[in-house]
């Protein structure tokens, strides 16, 4: 695939996410599978009509034993005439045991063509499944709003981890450039003798570690993009670019308030809600199983009865034969089948009822969870944002009275350290509080 380029916002970034990501596609293909299921159901209650055409030749036309009945009246008829033979005997009939003669009745060339209508009028399952049309569709509904609630957590998850990297590699970043440049004067001082090169050694130290975590930064933010770039849909050969800026302002903005909360603004809630309504009308179609099923039906055919295969010639006739009827199927016993799957049909009720009350339990305490977390993370913040600019005035403090000759390297690199501890701290505390308003949002039903 040729490789694109992309810039996003998050909220672009979601957008594209929901349109593009195979789980959401999937949904959406089985919300069509929904849909034409629902149009199969509403066959059932159309007209049905079958055609059909058969020719058939006997190569030996069928026998038929037919019994002996004319013996039996000619043997009468010359008893009670009196009729006698050469001796004077009267005739009778040699034998009592019943006699059969072979019969061929047909003719070896036979076609029929006609068609049935059949009309169902009244069954069960398939009226159910009419009143169940619009909640199944509801559902399939619901289900993509719930995948696009995860997506949008995901995908803003993602993207803010990745705005957090980015700017966390600019301190790292700049924090090796002021060691760099901090071991380049002890090494000019020392060549000059006025420094250790126990100076110097500590400050190596200092960089390598700080170039170690420059490596881990910059995997980080490769993983990032590649995570991110999974999803929202896109190929890693893409180009991602960020359009976004992160502040603390922007943390802290747009406060919900929780007091007009309801369970119904969580999709999860209005999916059960829908499932239940399902798990009704499946009971409902159990217990409307000891109802008559009744159809009506229409049949008309013409049959043609030929001794050579001389079917299209018309001036022989097709017999017709056309016939209407009404069937009713009443249940009487089934061993008590219908009666078991109704109490299947009831308990998975209750079980869906009893899985909405503990998602209800579920979603109290995630708001109180999300709240409580989001309200600690935003003072983290807060705190940890005024320790990072005091960390930044006291290594700047001390590394300029150690330009002039007040203070000690080592006093340069325990402030600077302590100013990568503060840079850690801080961008920890962004994401811990990015992530609980993504959280703290969720639980209100409101990303």
């Amino acid at each position: 695939m040729a490789q694109k380029k992309y810039a996003f916002t998050a909220r672009e970034a979601v957008q594209y996410a929901i349109q593009n990501v195979n789980d959401i596609r999937n949904l959406r293909v089985d919300r069509d599978i929904q849909v034409a299921q629902n149009n199969e159901i509403r066959g059932q209650a159309l007209p049905q009509i079958n055609g059909q055409l058969s020719a058939t030749h006997y190569f030996s036309i069928p026998v038929t034993l037919l019994p002996d009945f004319v013996s039996p009246s000619v043997y009468k008829v010359l008893t009670d005439q009196g009729v006698k033979d050469g001796s004077g005997n009267p005739i009778t009939n040699p034998t009592t045991e019943p006699q059969f003669f072979p019969a061929q009745f047909g003719v070896p060339w036979q076609a029929s063509a006609g068609f049935t209508f059949q009309q169902l009028l009244f069954q069960p399952d398939v009226f159910v499944g009419l009143q169940a049309r619009s909640v199944a569709l509801k559902f399939a509904d619901l289900n993509i709003k719930s995948m696009e609630d995860s997506i949008r957590s995901n995908v803003f998850r993602a993207y803010y981890a990745v705005l957090i990297a980015e700017k966390r590699k600019v301190f790292i970043d700049d924090g090796v450039k002021r060691l760099e440049k901090l071991s380049s004067d002890q090494t000019q001082l020392f060549k000059n003798g006025f420094a250790e090169h126990l100076d110097i050694d500590r400050t190596e130290v200092s960089l390598n570690n700080l170039k170690s975590a420059q490596v881990q930064i910059n995997n980080l933010i490769y993983i990032g993009y590649a995570s991110l770039k999974y999803s929202v849909g896109l190929t890693q050969k893409d180009t991602l670019q960020l359009s976004d800026t992160l502040s603390v302002d922007f943390v802290k903005k747009d406060i919900l308030d929780t007091t007009g909360f309801q369970y119904e603004d969580r999709n999860e809630v209005q999916l059960l809600n829908t499932a239940i309504e399902l798990r009704k009308l499946d009971l409902k179609r159990y217990k409307m199983n000891y109802l008559p099923t009744v159809s009506a039906y229409w049949n008309f055919s013409a049959n043609a009865l030929r001794k050579s295969a001389n079917y299209f010639d018309f001036t022989e006739p097709w017999y017709q034969t056309n016939i209407a009827g009404l069937n009713i199927n009443v249940p009487i016993f089934d061993g008590f089948q219908r009666s078991n799957r109704v109490k299947q049909a009831r308990y998975q009720l209750e079980k869906t009822t009893n899985n909405l009350d503990n998602l209800e339990k579920v979603i109290d305490f995630q708001r109180e969870a999300a709240y409580t977390q989001f309200k600690f993370s935003v003072f983290n913040l807060d705190l940890q944002d005024k320790n990072l600019a005091l960390a930044e005035k006291v290594y700047y403090t001390t590394k300029k009275k150690y330009e002039q000759g007040l203070g000690s390297s080592f006093d340069v690199l325990q402030t600077e350290q302590s100013y990568q501890d503060a840079q850690a701290n801080f961008f920890q505390a962004m994401y811990d509080a990015v992530i609980a308003k993504i959280s703290y949002y969720r639980s209100l039903g409101k990303l």
